[in-house]
């Protein structure tokens, strides 16, 4: 029994150990591609982009459009993905093709996935951007306001994953991407179903990510992007109290920082920066945590949504 214990003894120690180094070396490689970065060639391959209509989703089609990339864009909105269609073939884009999909139906995913399955090919980068927000305090939400929250900020990132993720794995190739909310890691006024939906994208994120590395799928990368405020419609009304911590983000700003995190393949996209200090509110007291977000502006961001 103390001979396997000093055994079990001597593997601990040498187990944390390998972890050091390999924490140290991989910091060190992190600090070194900041100026020396690496960035993958997506000409030829196959991105989808769903919520593409307007906004955050029709902007990384347009960043993506002169890389070469064949572009699928999904949405419900028909007429606005027709026009982002027509802006990216503007913008260089070697093939664009739309189609109609409501994310938050699972059956409707698998369809329109076995469609461009079969008429495009495995689609090697999936951007899931598709997302709502009611806006409402939670006392004042309907059941069904809940629930289509649920399904089209949450729910429907599993039946994309499951579509399109098997073929990835088989190939150990391919990109995930989820563009969550910061909110997902602090919530504020009127966002209870909303925060509750991108909370669960970003823990369904991490569980996906960590099985493929276990799995040692490394070729599968996986990024999710966690920006605040961003000037859209989805966010009309929505203000901040202090905007040099705080700012409304520009979309054109946001759309090329994440076609840039995708192609450098980061795991975390945090926008504004000032979001990387969030969860340090972990080691605050009740009240110190409370009287942060009142200062952050976040009990009244939403008052005129």
């Amino acid at each position: 029994m103390a001979f396997n214990q000093e055994l079990l003894k001597t593997s601990n120690v040498k187990f944390t150990f390998h972890f050091i180094v390999y924490l140290i070396y991989y910091c060190l490689e992190a600090f070194i591609l900041q100026f020396f970065p690496c960035r993958k060639n997506v000409a030829g391959k196959i991105v989808l982009v769903t919520g593409s209509a307007n906004g955050i989703g029709r902007e990384i089609v347009l960043n993506f459009a002169p890389l070469g990339a064949i572009l699928v864009l999904w949405d419900i909105d028909e007429e606005g993905n027709k026009e982002t269609a027509e802006l990216a073939k503007k913008s260089g884009a070697q093939a664009v093709y739309t189609y109609r999909c409501d994310v938050s139906n699972r059956e409707e995913v698998y369809a329109v996935a076995k469609q461009v399955q079969k008429e495009i090919g495995d689609v090697n980068i999936l951007i899931d951007d598709a997302g709502i927000m009611n806006g409402k305090n939670f006392i004042d939400l309907t059941d069904a306001e809940m629930e289509k929250t649920l399904e089209v900020n949450a729910m429907a990132h599993f039946w994309a994953f499951r579509t399109f993720l098997p073929s990835m794995v088989t190939k150990n190739d391919g990109h995930l991407v989820i563009i969550a909310s910061l909110v997902a890691l602090f919530g504020h006024n009127k966002a209870s179903d909303y925060a509750a939906s991108k909370a669960a994208a970003l823990g369904f994120f991490e569980s996906a990510s960590f099985e493929l590395w276990a799995a040692k799928k490394k070729g599968v990368n996986t990024t999710i992007i966690l920006p605040y405020i961003v000037d859209t419609k989805l966010t009309k009304g929505l203000k901040t109290v202090r905007p040099f911590l705080v700012p409304i983000l520009d979309v054109k700003y946001v759309g090329k920082k994440i076609v840039d995190a995708i192609l450098k393949e980061k795991l975390y996209l945090i926008l504004p920066h000032f979001g990387y200090i969030i969860p340090l509110r972990l080691f605050l007291p009740r009240k110190a945590v409370f009287a942060l977000m009142k200062y952050l502006g976040i009990f009244n961001v939403a008052d005129n949504y």
